[in-house]
């Protein structure tokens, strides 16, 4: 199979052009007519997983390797390391990013994974209503979601909305209408914004929010690489971050 059969595949089901400005989603390494064996799906990339991928395969991402302009390839770098792997083993590479976030990831984390019916969408924002304590919420986002913490603001004892951006959300927090907000990478200064607006918040971090990239393409490849008898291979991420 071709890449841009598959590209075209991809762009039908969640739009490359829906992608922010500052993103670099598409095909990052390799051409539209090169041919391909085996197709690889991955949250990211590292080197023990790339050590995995044979050789003459497809990998699609969610995050991209390259965001901006490359002045060396030194090889000393995350990216120009990974680079120089992908490129010996002839491995080609496309990602889907903020594309997916608005198109089927943050819905899919809102309604399989947390089990609520969205609401309401803008973008990247989906909202949900309901009336629970904001307490016994915490706990049901920390078990939905496996979380091995709980990082929170705290402005309401009860709460009767929510808000959900999987990833790193919380440039979105002035268009946030809700008691709470679900989001990642939560720093000091947000938290203190957070207060000021009268807005909870509910740290579900950005590898656990976004892990769920794999099973969700995966899912919308299956049909399509079987009539193509092309295999396709979940990735297994880990977590940066180790909580101790």
């Amino acid at each position: 199979m071709k890449i841009k059969e598959i590209y075209d595949f991809l762009d039908s089901v969640s739009p490359f052009n829906l992608q922010e400005k500052w993103d670099n989603s598409g095909l990052i390494v390799g051409n539209m007519e090169d041919k391909f064996e085996s197709v690889y799906i991955s949250l990211d990339l590292d080197i023990d997983f790339l050590e995995t991928v044979s050789q003459n395969s497809l990998i699609i991402t969610h995050h991209p390797l390259i965001f901006g302009g490359l002045k060396s390839i030194n090889y000393d770098s995350y990216t120009t390391k990974l680079l120089q792997i992908i490129i010996k083993n002839d491995i080609k590479l496309i990602s889907m990013h903020t594309n997916i976030d608005k198109t089927h990831l943050n819905r899919f984390v809102m309604e399989k994974v947390l089990g609520f019916k969205v609401e309401d969408e803008s973008d990247f924002l989906l909202s949900s209503k309901f009336d629970m304590g904001f307490d016994d919420f915490c706990i049901l986002v920390q078990n939905k979601l496996g979380l091995k913490f709980k990082k929170v603001v705290k402005c309401h004892q009860n709460i009767k909305s929510f808000s959900l951006t999987t990833g790193s959300g919380m440039s979105l927090l002035p268009f946030v209408k809700t008691d709470v907000f679900l989001t990642g990478d939560i720093k000091y200064h947000d938290a203190m914004e957070a207060k000021l607006r009268n807005i909870s918040l509910i740290e579900i971090g950005h590898y656990e929010s976004e892990v769920y990239f794999n099973t969700l393409v995966y899912a919308l490849l299956e049909k399509y690489l079987k009539i193509n008898k092309i295999q396709a291979i979940m990735g297994e991420n880990q977590n940066p971050f180790e909580y101790v």
